[in-house]
């Protein structure tokens, strides 16, 4: 062996072993600690850096300070669900660490994030090619726990090369089952049949899918079972960067035909008018229609301009906000909006574990409307779109129609920018409606229920609208 080669040779072991030497504990390692105090993010994020068991730290102390429950939240959860998450992932590469055992918990905070933190580190220095994918899992399962559907590690932000703002991923398509009823997170039960409602672009449209489609098998499993939805679902939702080709079979009731085709996720070009998050139209004359797809800064007021531009010289006979699909955002816009039709009143309350509360009126600077309101909502109005909607119906500002709202309102999520330049956010207050009921898991009930089917999709009726436009138009 040349004197180059034997050099190399060695360097190559020097680093291996660098690599793979077992970390100390910060107490032990001369260096200081990585703060674990967190505060809001100001401006932008920099980028995204390694996450590691300081960042975890970080975050975990983040949530007992900050969380709404975080004082009376028995901490043992956050590091077991961690713990759990690290061993299967390292199972789940085919590997095993004989050391990789559960410490025990006493159930305080700081001693037992001390044990955790000691076996964490003696695991991943045995498989140190994974220690990063460890951390990410790791911390990931640490949120989860909470079990909180405002509760998010925003983190590994992946966009397509070609992605241009507006675009969508995916398969194309939108279904009766949303894609929170498949994760998990929407308590809302999901009903058979399982049928397209339109078809935004992509694959679907490239393949002739259509609304109205009923899908009888995902990859060839059926998409209910005993009339319980399945996991075969979840692959009509696929996030970038899953590629594969999804092998859906139809059947079109309309002309019988049965048929499978696969369909590639990718990026599709969607509609302008599917961008928009507020537009309008006048329906029967004297109904002005306004759908909006989200409580984004600005939208009450893009709302109340739409209804007065159609308001010009006729007289309305009353609105129909259509809410469907809306998965919420600011909280602000939603009072805002509430306070279109009511004054003088309490749309929400926002409180802590130990049940005080803080009551969110309507702004009654906002001028009345003086119409009378019907709002369509489903299962995928959720969070803001969930508090504009409890505050129209405890107040009998208006009417609900159609199905039961998500139930995604725990409270308002704040975000906290870790040392890895990673967002968590969680909420600091609990959410309960005008009556200080509970809306999160549970929804919004609509006063009229209307379920769409197959049949309606494909001829391209909207039941909800109907029923909505009836009772404007119907007996006062």
């Amino acid at each position: 062996m040349s004197v180059v080669r034997a050099a190399a040779a060695a360097l190559v072991l020097l680093l291996a072993a660098a690599c793979t030497a077992p970390t100390p504990p910060r107490s032990q390692a001369g260096t200081t600690a990585a703060g674990t105090a967190c505060a809001g993010p100001q401006g932008p994020p920099e980028a995204e850096r390694v996450t590691t068991v300081d960042v975890i730290e970080q975050a975990y102390f983040c949530i007992l300070g900050n969380y709404y429950s975080g004082a009376t939240l028995d901490a043992r959860s956050l590091l077991t669900a961690g713990f759990l998450a690290l061993t299967q992932e390292i199972n789940r590469n085919g590997r095993e660490v004989p050391e990789a055992t559960m410490p025990m918990l006493t159930g305080d905070r700081e001693a037992d994030w001390t044990a955790f933190e000691t076996a964490y580190r003696k695991i991943t220095d045995q498989v140190p090619d994974l220690r990063d994918k460890l951390a990410v899992v790791t911390l990931e399962a640490v949120v989860a726990s909470l079990d909180d559907n405002h509760a998010r590690w925003i983190h590994g932000d992946e966009r397509p090369i070609d992605y241009y703002d507006g675009d969508g991923y995916g398969l194309g398509l939108q279904l009766n089952v949303t894609r929170s009823q498949v994760d998990g997170s929407s308590p809302r039960v999901a009903l058979a049949p399982l049928f397209v409602t339109a078809v935004e672009g992509g694959a679907a449209q490239a393949a002739g899918v259509k609304p109205g489609d009923v899908i009888e098998a995902v990859n060839g499993s059926a998409p209910f079972v005993g009339g319980t939805a399945t996991a075969a679902i979840a692959a009509l939702y696929p996030r970038y960067p899953e590629a594969r080709p999804v092998e859906v079979r139809l059947h079109r009731p309309t002309t019988g035909r049965r048929w499978t085709v696969p369909l590639e996720p990718g990026l599709y070009r969607r509609e302008w008018a599917d961008l928009q998050v507020v537009r309008s139209e006048l329906l029967d004359d004297d109904v002005a229609y306004v759908r909006m797809t989200g409580f984004s800064p600005d939208s009450a007021n893009r709302v109340l301009r739409a209804v007065a531009g159609l308001r010009t010289g006729r007289t309305l006979s009353g609105v129909v906000l259509d809410l469907r699909g809306n998965g919420g955002g600011s909280p602000a816009e939603a009072i805002r909006l509430v306070s279109a039709f009511v004054h003088g009143e309490v749309t929400a309350y926002q409180c802590t574990v130990d049940g005080a509360c803080a009551a969110s009126r309507t702004d009654d600077t906002v001028e009345l409307l003086g119409l009378p309101l019907v709002v369509l909502v489903d299962n995928g109005c959720a969070s803001a779109c969930e508090h504009f909607g409890s505050a129209v119906k405890a107040l009998r500002a208006g009417r609900l129609v159609g199905t039961r709202t998500a139930g995604a309102i725990s409270g308002a999520a704040q975000p906290y920018l870790l040392a890895n330049n990673t967002v968590l956010s969680f909420p600091s207050r609990h959410h309960l409606g005008p009556g200080r009921e509970v809306v999160d898991r549970i929804g919004v009930p609509p006063d009229h229920h209307v379920v769409p089917t197959p049949q309606d999709a494909a001829a391209g009726r909207d039941p909800a609208l109907t029923r909505a436009l009836a009772l404007l138009n119907g007996p006062r």
